[in-house]
């Protein structure tokens, strides 16, 4: 068995009905990607399916506890790393045994598992956390090491439904690897929630959640990107038959009323000139109204239905076409000098980070910065942006402006109202109405306007930053991205790659997303080691 949801309803503690006769049914060995907006309940379902949350109606059915990893881990901290593991009371009890304790509850523990501590050192040096012990808190290691940690608990335990919530956040491209080889490797079901696209092309199912439910799409993200094309392309075929339809009709209901006027005026002439009996004339009127009032009437309630059906399709290519937010590119002259680096080094404590670092970057060029997780990536982008000095060798640039953007968009203040936060950037000094229709365009909804930036998604944050950047007077000569990718829903993360994909001026970028970096194109790379 692996998991079967049904008629699931599940209502926020505020009352806001979240799920509705939710459904699903994973078979055995299958290998599941959850997409959807933020705000759709990706994670919550997760949590729902794990026993973190109490459904209000419906059931779950699994045949084992689900081993669940989720997005944040910080509920963890006050963890030791053998009860990340799974390993803590079969160390303690061959502790106590190894010491001469013969108590038979600690052989009872231990299961015959005489082999746990050298289980435990093989799982932590295949995710390179060799130098960790086995008794630290989970609050003492960084996020990148925490989800290793748990990681190294599943290739441990071997579980047989496993969920997964944003498992390929905080990793380099090296950890990704084997989360790749894991995955493909398991026989497990698996529920993953992920951004990835790598990783979700290793699944054999695609589940999009939305306000409707789930909508099983037979095939990995490729094949659910592949069935969403086809839809918009049958919605907008769908679109121009009805404006086609709509047009007809407007001018056949034009046609209606020239001739009901003509009617009209033919009627009085002919009651005028006596040429008919006076009571004959006007029931012959009355009569060519009646009928062309009707007719006027059917066609107004098509023309009704057919604007009704116009709007529906619209939301619906609205739904499945991605978001265009296009950045404003600067005027340039590829090829001239920007950044020109000489022998530059950085040191923390008593480490130098870098062997003489030396570089030059032209106007218009893409450049990943590129490295394992602490090698000085975002320390160098800081030296960029003159926000830190090198301590050795020579740092020369041209005086240009640049856009940062980072996994958290801590360029948004927030405290500050959506609304306000696009006012803060409003160099062109747009009219309200502009800035409002801007926002909407970025699919936020008018009530969202007063929303504090505190509250917003990680979609949400970046379609901000991106609007900021557009009210901007000045577009940056170069744009700046620290992992921004790191926090986004895959719907989202398709917006910033098309943004980022039409900029034209200097790109810096710092990601472990590989399908990230394809699609956005890179001239050359900068190895940090």
């Amino acid at each position: 068995m692996g998991l079967i949801i049904r008629s699931l309803q599940y209502v926020h503690p505020d009352n806001e009905e979240l799920f509705h006769d939710l459904d699903l049914i994973l078979n055995d060995g299958e290998k599941a990607a959850l997409v959807g907006i933020n705000g759709a309940g990706k994670s919550t379902l997760l949590r729902i399916v794990s026993g973190k949350l109490d459904v209000t109606s419906g059931e779950i059915i699994h045949s084992e506890t689900p081993w669940y990893v989720p997005q944040h881990l910080g509920e963890f901290d006050t963890w030791t790393v053998a009860k990340a593991l799974g390993a803590d009371k079969k160390l303690d009890a061959l502790h106590a045994i190894l010491q001469g304790d013969t108590d038979t509850r600690h052989f009872t523990a231990l299961e015959d598992d005489w082999d746990i501590e050298n289980k435990v050192a093989r799982a932590l040096e295949k995710w390179d956390l060799g130098n960790i012990h086995e008794n630290r808190l989970l609050g003492s290691l960084s996020g990148g090491q925490k989800t290793r940690l748990f990681l190294a608990a599943m290739d441990m335990n071997s579980p047989h439904l496993v969920l997964l919530d944003e498992p390929s956040n905080h990793l380099d491209v090296k950890t990704r690897a084997k989360l790749y080889a894991m995955v493909l490797q398991s026989k497990a079901t698996m529920l993953i929630v992920s951004h990835d696209r790598t990783l979700l092309n290793l699944m054999n199912k695609t589940l999009e959640l939305s306000e409707k439910g789930i909508e099983v799409f037979g095939g990995n993200f490729d094949f659910y990107q592949q069935k969403k094309q086809e839809k918009v392309s049958a919605l907008r075929a769908r679109l121009n038959e009805q404006s086609k339809a709509l047009k007809e009709y407007g001018k056949k209901a034009t046609d209606m009323a020239g001739q009901r006027a003509q009617l009209e005026l033919k009627g009085r002439s002919a009651g005028l000139s006596n040429s008919i009996p006076r009571i004959i004339a006007g029931g012959l009127k009355n009569k060519a109204e009646r009928s062309t009032a009707r007719m006027l009437n059917a066609h107004e309630e098509k023309i009704s239905n057919l604007l009704l059906g116009i709007e529906e399709t619209k939301a619906q290519i609205q739904e499945y076409e991605t978001l265009k937010i296009d950045i404003r590119s600067p005027e340039i002259n590829p090829g001239e000098p920007v950044i020109d680096m000489a022998a530059v080094n950085f040191k923390y404590g008593d480490r130098l980070l870098w062997n003489n670092l030396s570089f030059q970057i032209k106007s218009g060029e893409r450049v990943q910065i590129e490295g394992e997780n602490g090698s000085g990536k975002t320390t160098l982008l800081k030296i960029i942006t003159r926000e830190l000095q090198p301590v050795e060798g020579s740092y020369n640039s041209s005086a240009f402006s640049f856009f940062y953007l980072d996994q958290n968009y801590s360029m948004l203040d927030p405290k500050l109202s959506v609304y306000d936060q696009l006012l803060e950037y409003n160099n062109r000094r747009l009219e309200e109405d502009e800035l409002k229709e801007l926002l909407v365009y970025a699919q936020f909804n008018p009530a969202a306007f007063d929303k504090k930036c505190a509250a917003l998604s990680g979609g949400e944050r970046m379609k901000l930053s991106l609007s900021c950047l557009l009210v901007n007077h000045q577009a940056p000569d170069v744009l700046i991205l620290d992992e921004p990718t790191n926090n986004l829903d895959i719907l989202s993360l398709e917006v910033l790659t098309l943004a980022v994909k039409n900029f034209r001026g200097t790109l810096l970028v710092i990601s472990h997303d590989d399908y990230f970096i394809n699609e956005i194109g890179i001239d050359y790379r900068i190895s940090l080691i």
